[in-house]
């Protein structure tokens, strides 16, 4: 599921999301394995970051459910492993998700240009 969790961070940077976090959650919860936070500048850039997501996990994952599209403050996006956050700058900062579960370990995410996306993970190849 890590892999998935990263590959969510890649396409959450691709549409240019700030403050990609991914926060591993199994020892905390037992509803979840990873949180992914990102920041879109807009309400308009949350919408962009969260389809941009749905569409690239399309071909291998649905989500279990998508809520906040309307308002875009704050999108959620629940593949059930991995539950993704995304939050306009006000909203990151009124909820504070990070503040909340500051024991849970971070997982480092790579620069775009060093991550393989989990479908080539899985199969074992980089390019």
């Amino acid at each position: 599921m890590e892999a998935l969790a990263l590959d969510i961070a890649g396409l959450a940077a691709d549409k240019k999301a700030k403050d990609v976090t991914v926060l591993a959650m199994s020892e905390a919860v037992t509803y979840t394995d990873f949180f992914i936070l990102a920041t879109g500048a807009t309400t308009r850039q949350t919408k962009a970051i969260a389809d941009g997501i749905l569409e690239g996990l399309r071909a291998t994952r649905r989500p279990a459910r998508v809520e906040g599209e309307r308002e875009a403050e704050w999108i959620l996006i629940d593949y059930l492993d991995v539950v993704v956050h995304v939050f306009t700058p006000g909203a990151r900062e009124f909820y504070r998700l990070e503040a909340l579960w500051g024991d849970v370990p971070r997982v480092p995410v790579p620069d775009v240009g060093e991550r393989v996306p989990a479908e080539r993970a899985a199969r074992g190849t980089s390019a």
